[in-house]
């Protein structure tokens, strides 16, 4: 029999590339359910997907996200949003007997000032960034559901705590956005237009960590189907169950915005608004967990930036913003 997957959040930029991928494997069969189809807000309509369907696994892939204005202006949005589907869902895969899920979370779960690079033991030990924290807030809950529910239930449900991702079916909108996205989506503009300079937020200091989305929708499916004494064996502390997903290395705003202004095509200068916020002056993943159990990323940064605005050209008319 082939396996049933639930991909929640498939149309986004992750959830589309774990589907990408899943959908190679001949044994697979994915269940899949678009916004109008399935509103996971509903718990009555979630329930009711997940005991027609009863999935094998789940990989939650489905929230409400967005760069610094985003976070800062619709904070109730975020907070509540995120927290009602995952709750949704998680919920309802347990009452439908789902044994495996995974739970996708952010490296904003961590305390602003962590020490660098961030270990999974990091969570909890300390304030997180002002801007994003009702969002980092719902995550950990959603962190803090899958132990739980392991704990109680004896399920195997784990968690993957992201870098900051880009690629495909990105959000392009050019202040609800991403870093990368809106970059990439101003930078072009200017160029189109014959700008001569691109204003870029914050001071270009702060340093980011960037990774391919289909690094890691392949990340998911690998620590997805690790075998359970496997991942176990390395979690750094009881019931532990995240584990960071990134490339272990990180560059400025300012080496972005350059290595972005090449990749476009931009000739221009690039001007720092200094009024706008930096956020976190430097968030770096330890992914050495993850690397011990056998995978790590493929797509480097440039060649990741040249791919994604590939796409972007050929989907200008259609573009997520």
């Amino acid at each position: 029999m082939k396996t049933r997957i639930f991909v929640a959040g498939h149309k986004g930029m992750v959830g589309s590339a774990i589907v990408r991928q899943l959908s190679k494997e001949s044994d697979i069969n994915l269940l899949l359910a678009s916004k109008s189809e399935l509103d996971l807000r509903d718990y009555s309509a979630v329930e009711e997907f997940m005991q027609q369907h009863k999935p094998d696994q789940v990989y939650f892939a489905a929230a409400r996200v967005g760069g610094i204005h985003a976070n800062n202006t619709y904070p109730a949005d975020f907070i509540i949003d995120n927290l009602v589907i995952q709750t949704n869902v998680i919920q309802a895969a347990y009452n439908a007997g789902v044994h495996k899920l995974l739970f996708l979370g952010s490296s904003c779960i961590y305390p602003q000032l962590s020490k660098q690079p961030i270990t999974e033991d990091s969570l909890l030990t300390g304030t997180l960034e002002p801007t994003n924290e009702p969002y980092a807030i719902a995550k950990i809950a959603g962190i803090k559901m899958c132990e739980s529910y392991n704990r109680q239930y004896g399920v195997d449900y784990r968690c993957v705590m992201p870098t900051n991702l880009y690629g495909e079916n990105d959000n392009f909108h050019p202040l609800n956005a991403h870093v990368i996205p809106a970059m990439m989506q101003r930078f072009h503009k200017a160029k189109i237009a014959t700008e001569n300079k691109v204003v870029v937020w914050g001071t270009g200091k702060p340093m980011r960590e960037f990774l391919h989305v289909s690094d890691m929708a392949a990340g998911c499916i690998y620590v997805m189907n690790l075998p359970h004494p496997e991942f176990i064996a390395t979690v750094p502390k009881p019931m532990c169950s995240h584990i960071n997903v990134g490339t272990g290395r990180d560059v400025t705003i300012l080496e972005l915005a350059n290595t972005m202004a090449r990749v476009v095509g931009f000739k221009g200068d690039i001007e720092f608004d200094v009024s706008k916020p930096d956020g976190t002056p430097r968030k770096l993943l330890n992914v050495s967990r993850l690397k011990s159990l056998g995978w790590s990323y493929t797509v480097d940064l440039e060649q990741g930036l040249e791919m994604t605005y590939d796409w972007f050209l050929e989907n200008l008319a259609t573009l997520r913003s």
